[in-house]
């Protein structure tokens, strides 16, 4: 079975957490956790970039010139690329950049991407109770003591306000909800933390 330290306010561990081993304990497949994380990237872009074409721009009814006869290469109307004020060609319209996953794939990408950190020994059970006061000097006292490198995730539920707010301001520490987990999220922290509220939660999010 997959375990982790279980930490207390001092940062150090006196005794393991037991994990699911369906969740922590899987192999990882790179290209499920690429397609899971480039999913949830392209579903962040707003897709608003817009230009208007030549059947857009305003103006330009009149044929500029007559056909033939002044040397000049035949145009039909100002509005086109070629003119300054004139159309975009192939101007990017507003767009969808969302990529369908199936919830199987991605499920099967979070169950890696945690199961990674469990690996490499960058996971942690945090005692969410230890902070009943909000102290961000004691939540860095916390993450120097416990010597993991930046940048760290935090997952905590709503009710461990004390966890939430200890952590919240420090640099280059997230705090998510259980049901806000991503891959993306998983992947770009080099520490993962995990209340003892919460992991329950996140570990029914992966299966």
């Amino acid at each position: 079975m997959p375990r982790a330290p279980l930490l207390g306010i001092s940062g150090k561990s006196s005794k393991e957490a037991t994990l699911d081993e369906s969740v922590f304990g899987v192999d990882v497949k790179p290209h499920l956790v690429h397609e899971a994380v480039r999913a949830e990237q392209n579903a962040r872009r707003a897709g608003t970039q817009s230009a208007k074409s030549r059947s857009l721009v305003a103006g330009g009814r009149a044929k500029p010139w007559r056909q033939k006869g002044t040397g000049r290469a035949r145009a039909g109307t100002i509005r086109a690329p070629q003119f300054t004020g004139g159309g975009v060609a192939f101007a990017p319209q507003p767009r969808s950049y969302a990529i369908k996953v199936n919830k199987k794939v991605y499920r099967s990408a979070l169950r890696g991407a945690l199961s990674s950190h469990a690996a490499e020994g960058t996971l942690g059970v945090i005692d969410g109770s230890a902070f009943d006061e909000p102290s961000t000097k004691k939540a860095a006292d916390f993450l120097s003591s416990w010597g993991k490198d930046l940048p760290v995730l935090l997952v905590a539920t709503d009710e461990e306000t004390g966890l939430v707010k200890s952590f919240r301001n420090l640099e280059r520490v997230v705090v998510v909800r259980p049901s806000e987990v991503e891959v993306t999220a998983v992947v770009w922290a080099q520490t993962l933390l995990v209340s003892e509220a919460a992991l329950e939660a996140v570990q029914g999010r992966a299966k």
